[in-house]
């Protein structure tokens, strides 16, 4: 069975591509983008585990 880690990370205006392009270099698997508590967008990540 899999089993993954999980990462959250903010998304500031006009570096979106390069926050998400950064995470998916290191193996990251963008999951969700979401709206947090105060407004600014949220991004939600999952990696395997290596076992």
């Amino acid at each position: 069975m899999t089993k993954w880690e999980y990462i959250t990370t903010p998304l500031l205006i006009h570096k979106e591509t390069q926050i998400l392009n950064t995470w998916g270099n290191q193996g990251w698997e963008l999951v969700q983008v979401t709206t947090g508590p105060q407004g600014g967008l949220i991004a939600f990540f999952k990696k395997a585990v290596a076992e």
